[in-house]
């Protein structure tokens, strides 16, 4: 039981390490941001997140 939890936490430092090596080692350096609308390959293809699309189309029906 022991050596799945010591595994399991290694495994977890290792991947927040991977996943942090732009934050930890790059100055200034930060996580990129998840949001559709800050990805500028999403906005070419004009692909926007649900809750701007949900927002647009109540304000068009309203129209």
């Amino acid at each position: 039981m022991w050596k799945i939890l010591l595994f399991t936490a290694g495994f977890l430092v290792l991947a927040v390490a991977l996943l942090g090596v732009r934050v930890f080692f790059i100055k200034g350096g930060r996580f990129p941001s998840p949001h559709i609308s800050d990805n500028q390959y999403l906005r070419k293809k004009g692909i926007s997140c649900a809750v701007s699309t949900d927002a647009q189309e109540r304000k068009e029906k309203l129209r």
